[in-house]
């Protein structure tokens, strides 16, 4: 498995990333209440940055990426009576039934197949298990400099199906921040960042 982020892992935590987690994070639990007993799973989750944020808010947390790199930048964050545990894979590598909360931040987008995924979530959640996704809305490929990723953002009406589909009812899927970035030289655009919250049936 080739690691797209070796190059990038070490410095991955800048306060820009970290801004932009602390966000979502804040609106993430505007929506739901973590529980003690959950056990969470955190999708892409790279250096940790958004499920350490919760870990004291759960019963436990894994954090899956495909980043062996960028896992390293996290294990060395926790401590050895830590309730986290990492997953260096995809998320169809965990294949036990026993997640109340499942979480991604900005890495949806890099998923290739979302239904797959989805039905993937379905069959490792407990019943009336929460999802909440934050990503990009639909985007004309320059958030990324136009490098070849599976989707550019998403139409939440699209997604929204896609997790019915799925077998999870969405509760809401709403514009809850604002990236202003250069990403052509001398342009400044705006990019939406959507919430989306969904609750197995």
């Amino acid at each position: 498995m080739k690691d797209n982020f070796a190059h990038r892992a070490a410095e991955w935590d800048s306060p820009e990333k970290t801004k932009m987690t602390e966000i979502f994070v804040a609106e993430m639990l505007r929506n739901i209440d973590p529980q003690p007993h959950w056990k969470a799973f955190e999708i892409g989750a790279g250096t940790g940055l958004v499920g350490l944020q919760i870990a004291d808010k759960v019963g436990h947390i894994v954090f899956e990426d495909t980043s062996a790199a960028m896992l390293d930048v996290l294990k060395q964050k926790l401590n050895e009576d830590s309730n986290c545990e990492t997953l260096h894979g995809e998320v169809y590598d965990y294949r036990q039934q026993d997640i109340d909360l499942a979480f991604a931040c900005m890495a949806l987008h890099h998923v290739p197949d979302i239904k797959k995924t989805l039905r993937h979530l379905s069959s490792i959640t407990n019943a009336g298990a929460t999802i909440v996704i934050g990503d990009l809305r639909s985007e004309d490929g320059s958030f990324h400099r136009f490098e070849p990723i599976p989707h550019q953002g998403f139409d939440t009406d699209i997604l929204t199906e896609q997790f019915r589909e799925a077998g999870f009812e969405v509760q809401t899927a709403h514009t809850y921040h604002v990236l202003s970035r250069e990403r052509v030289e001398g342009v400044i655009t705006d990019f939406e960042q959507f919430i989306l919250v969904a609750r197995k049936r």
